[in-house]
């Protein structure tokens, strides 16, 4: 069973340090996203950097980097693997230890974890984000703001309650919220980049 638990982890950890924007942004154009525009190894700054096709790339591949996990995580471990693998892999994303601890916010490869343990609420929670960059044309306050509803969205859906995932969606939701301060800085002070503006 430990045995079982740190092979999730191990294996969820690793998925989310595979940095799509990174190596396409090396590959295609020998540039390190990281140090362009926001400085954000994800899809967001990748379409600011590098434009929509590596960006909607980036996006994909990091979605699917959390579904792959997800999917692994419950075979090994059934749903408690599901989570652990989920958390990892954004973890990984975030932190990856191949590229120092810099990596991205995490948002795509949420959508994918969130959309394999509970679509419903998943696609709830994009619903809401989408319409929010439509009006704004912020992704950072679409993303904030979804993943602070998460959790609540996930408690008034899911019935009966589920403890496990409502302190999943509420971890997921504090370490988005914590990777976009930045972001969240910019938008309170009216310089945050709008969806389509260059780096």
């Amino acid at each position: 069973m430990v045995l079982d638990v740190v092979l999730v982890v191990v294996i969820g950890y690793l998925l989310g340090n595979i940095a799509t924007s990174y190596f396409l942004g090396k590959i295609f154009e020998n540039k390190d996203i990281r140090n362009y525009g926001s400085g954000n190894a994800g899809a967001t700054n990748a379409l600011r950097v590098f434009g929509v096709k590596i960006a909607a790339t980036t996006f994909i591949c990091d979605a699917l980097k959390g579904v792959l996990a997800v999917l692994i995580g419950r075979w090994i471990l059934g749903d408690n693997g599901e989570l652990i693998a989920g958390l990892f892999v954004i973890i990984g994303h975030n932190w990856p230890i191949f590229l120092k601890f810099k990596g991205g916010k995490g948002i795509a490869s949420t959508i994918g974890v969130m959309l394999t343990v509970n679509y419903i609420v998943a696609l709830i929670t994009i619903l809401i984000g989408l319409i929010i960059v439509i009006k704004t044309k912020y992704v950072s306050l679409g993303s904030v703001t979804a993943m602070a509803l998460l959790p609540i969205i996930g408690v008034l859906v899911v019935r009966p309650f589920e403890l496990k995932l409502f302190l999943f969606t509420l971890v997921l939701s504090i370490m988005a919220i914590y990777r976009h301060k930045s972001n969240i800085k910019r938008l309170l002070n009216g310089t945050e980049n709008k969806i389509g503006q260059k780096a």
